[in-house]
Order: C-alpha cells, then structure tokens, then sequence
C-alpha cells in the first residue's frame, strides 16, 4: 500500500483526482499525506467506518466528492428475520465487487445500511429482491452519520483518552474501555490513552463516531488547553 499510495500522491500532485477502491483504513499510511501541493479525504459513509475510501486531489481544487453512498436495505416481510452476517451472505450473492463495498451495518427496523461506491451502488440502488425476498432500497447520502459538530472543550492534556472522552462526551473510564477493546483508533492505528493528538489529526472510536482536531484555540491560565474540535457521529 506504501507504494502505490505514493504513486497516488505524485498524480494528485500533477494535476489529478485519484481514488482508492475500499480498503481498510489501517492500511492508509498518513505521513505520506501530508504534502502541501496535495489534499486528501478520506470516507466510509460512516464517521467510525473501518472500510473507507481515499481521495487524493490537487490543492488548488477546494473539494472533491467522497465517492461513496450509504443505502438502507429494508426486507419487506417481517419473517425470518436476518442478522447481519445473514445480510451479508446474500449481499455476496449478488457478485457485486469486494472492493466497492464497505462496511455493512444493521439498522432499526429490520434494515441493514450498506456503504458502497462505482457499479455496487448502483446495483444496490436499482435492487428490488434479495435472497428471495422483496426490498425497499433507500439512499441515506453519503455519510450515515447524524452529521458533525464543531466544538470547543478545555482539556488538560493532549492524551488521547482525554480528548477522546471530552469531546465524545463519555466518561474517561468508559472511553478508555474502548482503547483497551481495540475500538479506538487514531489516524486509522491503534490507539493508546497515552497517545498524545494533534492539529490535524483523526481520532475515531467504534460506536460513537470521529473527532478531527482542528486547533489548539489557547492555553488557559491553570495550563488547560482550550480546542477546537470537528466531532462527527
């Protein structure tokens, strides 16, 4: 992955928008990003998606589309009901291709929420039948979130679990349960509560969504740092 992503990065240099199929963000190596000719984004129709797409785009242009749909699958009849791995099974029986397909999660009702991109989106989005049963097909848009939110906190130390809790707004024992399942991830790695984050950074965590730290507003005269955060969910 490290060498085809700094192929990607010399094309987005040179003029053009680039796009990865899904993959698993564990595998993005961040450092090769950071390059000033070159901006990136990085989606997986869900704030704490663990299969995402990458962007990579001239600077010069302000923004490009994600590249990926949510879709809400909703079984007409009631019974048997599918879990997810039931869902899954008969998603796999469509062909559609690996690679365009992303997480896949269950909703209320019944439903399962599916991230997708190219040709699978579209398939999903004309199906009508699955597995012998009828339907309903929904798009979400392109992020299954219930939106972002720009938040200011004061915190008085730039550990992960610290600004993980705060700008959640979980208690610091609950969010450090979530380090410790392996649940939280900081720029697509593995985090740890001594981790420090900053400017610029991804923290996100299963379950509750995705910080990206902005800025560091100020520091206050008892040496708590007041920042600024843009936290998904």
């Amino acid at each position: 992955m490290k060498q085809k992503l700094s192929t990607l990065v010399a094309q987005a240099r040179g003029g053009r928008v680039v796009r990865t199929a899904f993959l698993d963000g564990d595998e993005i190596d961040r450092r090769l990003l950071q390059d000033d000719d070159v901006r990136h984004k990085i989606a997986g129709g869900f704030p704490d998606a663990r299969r995402v797409l990458l962007t990579l785009h001239p600077a010069h242009i302000p923004d490009v589309d994600a590249g990926v749909a949510v879709y809400r699958v909703t079984p007409e009849d009631a019974a048997p009901a599918w879990d997810v791995q039931d869902f899954a099974v008969q998603l796999r029986r469509l062909d559609l291709l690996e690679d365009q397909i992303g997480d896949v999660r269950e909703d209320r009702g019944g439903a399962f929420l599916v991230a997708a991109t190219g040709k699978a989106a579209q398939a999903l989005a004309a199906l009508s039948e699955l597995g012998g049963r009828a339907v309903d097909v929904e798009e979400v848009g392109e992020s299954a979130g219930k939106g972002s939110k720009l938040r200011e906190v004061v915190v008085p130390s730039m550990r992960v679990d610290v600004v993980g809790a705060k700008g959640f707004g979980v208690s610091r024992a609950y969010f450090q349960q979530g380090i410790d399942g392996g649940k939280v991830r900081l720029n697509g790695q593995s985090a740890r509560a001594s981790s420090e984050i900053r400017e610029g950074d991804s923290l996100s965590a299963e379950g509750l969504g995705r910080i990206d730290f902005k800025r560091v507003v100020n520091e206050t005269r008892r040496g708590n740092f007041k920042v600024e955060l843009d936290v998904h969910r």
